[in-house]
């Protein structure tokens, strides 16, 4: 798949994706990255992206035309995704949603809002990692990134490293993990993992996985009974 991500800080982005499971995609032909700077969808001598609100207030608001611009420069048929405050929050059935698409188009805000224009008219939908706001919707887009990335098909080394994560298996958070020494500083791993018994572990494993979830994340415990 390609992903396209616009954003008026493109080198944000060349350490993490050059590194560890994305670089490996890239490098297999799994995924092509597309970093796309805003400022040069600007026609002014500084390459202004920002403006003042109209109504007043404090901030800055990212203008829409750069972002129309940049989009329309892609060859794409995907989701156009923007990361916003006010998006519904990203889930992992959102990055299996992803990574079926033959491309993936993130926009990246900054300053105080982007205009509203791009959220009704350019965006197929909003995103947000959570209720929190940060400094610009790079790390959400680098996050987004990742979460999609990885589910491709030959981009771990194994399909079940992946299946058995947090959230892929009915929605249940992932049991906990422990490996070699046995002991350490007087902390033994629990006795079931070290039995060879294959049905106690999975049992084990199972009934942690939903005492976690019901104890740390009682929305998804509830969304898993239903």
């Amino acid at each position: 798949m390609k992903i396209n991500i616009v954003s008026i800080f493109p080198e944000f982005f060349a350490g993490p994706l050059s590194i560890s499971i994305p670089a490996r995609a890239a490098k297999a032909g799994l995924v092509e990255y597309n970093l796309v700077d805003l400022r040069s969808f600007t026609h002014d001598r500084h390459q202004t992206v920002d403006d003042y609100p109209f109504g007043g207030g404090a901030g800055m608001v990212m203008k829409p035309a750069p972002f129309f611009e940049a989009v329309e420069s892609l060859e794409r048929s995907g989701p156009i995704v923007l990361m916003s405050a006010r998006g519904r929050r990203f889930e992992h059935n959102d990055a299996v949603r992803f990574a079926v698409q033959p491309d993936l188009t993130l926009l990246c805000g900054h300053y105080k809002d982007v205009d509203q224009r791009v959220a009704d008219h350019l965006a197929t939908e909003e995103v947000s990692l959570g209720d929190f706001v940060l400094s610009g919707g790079e790390y959400a887009a680098l996050a987004i990134t990742d979460a999609v990335v990885r589910l491709l098909p030959g981009a771990m080394s194994t399909h079940e490293a992946a299946s058995t994560d947090s959230f892929y298996d009915e929605g249940l958070l992932s049991p906990p993990s422990y490996t070699r020494p046995a002991e350490y500083r007087g902390l033994r791993v629990p006795e079931v993992l070290l039995s060879g018994d294959h049905a106690r572990v999975e049992a084990w494993r199972r009934a942690e996985a939903e005492r976690l979830t019901r104890e740390r994340r009682p929305d998804l415990w509830l969304k898993h009974q239903e």
